[in-house]
């Protein structure tokens, strides 16, 4: 014998089904979103000759009040974009790929020469002083936020 669902039992079911959705809806809303607290400034990238991995450096801001973890990078005009650490060991001084890089809320992360920055590997196209390159920044979460940088000469000055 077949059991039909009863007016009230039938709203129930649709509230929570609508509820069901759109707590779905907004998770993926807030991870889709860029993450409007980071403010990008001053992205440039140290040109090497001869395909040599360059060195991608920027200063992100966290304006917000959540701590922003920095997940990774991608670029269409490097294959490989990975997050470094330089740092001295007896006198030496050593490159390490991290995973994450916090940014404190209120708190600017410069990604410099001798401490992080964006180690970039294998351009797909040729890259003089002068050009521009797009570079995806990841953060935890899944948001992300594209960026230009200026390509400068090995001693880091503008063209």
């Amino acid at each position: 014998m077949r059991r039909l669902i009863t007016g009230r039992r039938q709203r129930e079911l649709l509230t929570c089904l609508l509820l069901c959705f759109w707590i779905a809806a907004s998770a993926v809303a807030a991870a889709a979103a860029p993450p409007a607290t980071i403010a990008v400034s001053d992205a440039w990238i140290r040109w090497l000759p001869a395909n040599l991995p360059a060195g991608g450096y920027v200063t992100l801001t966290n304006t917000g009040t959540r701590v922003q973890l920095l997940t990774g990078a991608t670029s269409p005009d490097f294959a490989e974009v990975s997050l470094h650490h330089s740092v001295q060991r007896d006198g030496v001084s050593q490159m390490e790929p991290v995973s994450r890089i916090e940014i404190p809320p209120g708190h600017a992360l410069r990604l410099a020469a001798g401490g992080y920055h964006l180690m970039l590997e294998q351009p797909t196209r040729p890259l003089k002083p002068g050009d521009e390159v797009s570079i995806t920044l990841h953060f935890a979460g899944g948001a992300s936020s594209t960026a230009q940088f200026a390509v400068r000469t090995p001693s880091g000055d503008k063209p």
